[in-house]
């Protein structure tokens, strides 16, 4: 089967970024068809020993963020690596990195010299704060970032918040600085230039926030854990427990779902009651017996046959088996990396292809090919 070449199909992406964010934003390009090569230090990404590893001694996280990409070790401390690195970067594309505001130039490239080695160079900043301000310095880590956008207290229970998982500013951000860099590809191709971009997680999150926001300077009391409708104070926007301990989310926002849901349930009674008052404590109540008197399979059944928005909460070794997830293709599993979650669009109705394991290469290696494709 002949497949077209993927969108940035051509581009050479530098990534020199570690962890998450960066590295998965790296992932998205190479899965548009982006050449991607991984430098890290001597030691390695710390990701590598992430939570927890494999028998190779490598965490299945950082093959997996990684796949699909070449990694080199190049130390940039030293002159030998910084010439290495100054003659890729003067024929990648898109240079994406996540050092801390300083560090590139303290390594010796600054935004200056990297334009002299490479005027049409896309160069992505990803840092937690951006490069100015009070905090550009300061350390942080997803949840302390969706803690200062506001989101953080207005998730979770009326008792307390709740970390979000997986982590939202990590995968926010990275996407944030892919649809960037996109962007600066498409203002490269009109006008030939380069691009320096600044990408902070904590301002991706923030933008997020344009409704939490609005309503606690509008109506506060509707953005509180508990509270809102989009918060858990709302019956027909819940989740709820059943008779065996499992729980069902329930979205029936549009009245058309809350009224079959109603019928299903055999309570037309409660159709007239979804416009009461936040937070809807004794309909809550209501709807909380109703689903602890059946198990979490018979209400599965129910929500298979009446449309009105009620689905199971999933735990994760159940979704490879929900039968959209197979039917999609969306989710693989093998032995060496677990289960893969492929890129999630599909291009002119094909499926997302698999990703090749992460490799790893010397850098003269890769530079020497790079320099082979200008002559």
């Amino acid at each position: 089967m002949n497949v077209e070449p993927g969108y940035l199909a051509g581009m050479k992406v530098l990534d020199l970024s570690q962890y998450l964010p960066g590295p998965f934003a790296a992932q998205i390009m190479a899965d548009l068809g982006a050449e991607v090569v991984k430098i890290e230090p001597p030691a390695g990404d710390p990701m590598r020993g992430f939570i927890f590893v494999d028998e190779d001694g490598v965490s299945p996280f950082y093959k997996q963020v990684n796949a699909g990409k070449s990694v080199v070790r190049l130390d940039l401390k030293t002159e030998a690596g910084r010439a290495v690195f100054e003659r890729l970067v003067s024929r990648a594309d898109i240079l994406l990195e996540s050092f801390r505001p300083g560090v590139m130039e303290r390594l010796g490239f600054s935004r200056e010299r990297l334009a002299q080695c490479n005027p049409g160079l896309i160069h992505c900043a990803l840092s937690g704060f951006g490069q100015t301000g009070p905090h550009r310095l300061r350390g942080g880590h997803d949840l302390t970032y969706v803690a200062l956008t506001g989101g953080l207290s207005a998730t979770g229970t009326e008792a307390e918040p709740v970390i979000t998982f997986p982590p939202l500013a990590d995968h926010a951000g990275a996407q944030q600085a892919v649809i960037t860099i996109l962007g600066a590809l498409v203002r490269r191709g009109v006008s030939g230039k380069g691009s320096f971009i600044d990408v902070s997680l904590f301002e991706t999150a923030l933008s997020w926030q344009s409704v939490g926001l609005t309503t606690a300077a509008r109506h506060p009391a509707l953005i509180e854990r508990g509270h809102g409708l989009l918060t858990g104070g709302a019956a027909y926007y819940h989740i709820y427990r059943t008779a065996d301990d499992r729980f069902m989310a329930f979205g029936a926002i549009e009245a058309k779902f809350w009224s079959a849901f109603c019928e299903a349930v055999g309570r037309p009674d409660w159709t007239g009651r979804q416009q009461e008052a936040l937070p809807q404590e004794t309909l809550i109540a209501d709807l909380q017996d109703l689903f602890g008197s059946r198990t979490f399979q018979e209400w599965r059944e129910l929500a298979d046959q009446v449309d009105c928005c009620l689905e199971p909460v999933l735990a994760h070794d159940e979704v490879g088996d929900h039968p959209q997830v197979r039917e999609r293709g969306l989710v693989r599993a093998d032995i060496d990396r677990a289960a893969e979650v492929l890129f999630p669009a599909r291009i002119d109705g094909r499926p997302s292809a698999r990703r090749q394991p992460l490799t790893e290469l010397p850098a003269e290696q890769v530079l020497r090919a790079w320099e082979a494709e200008s002559l």
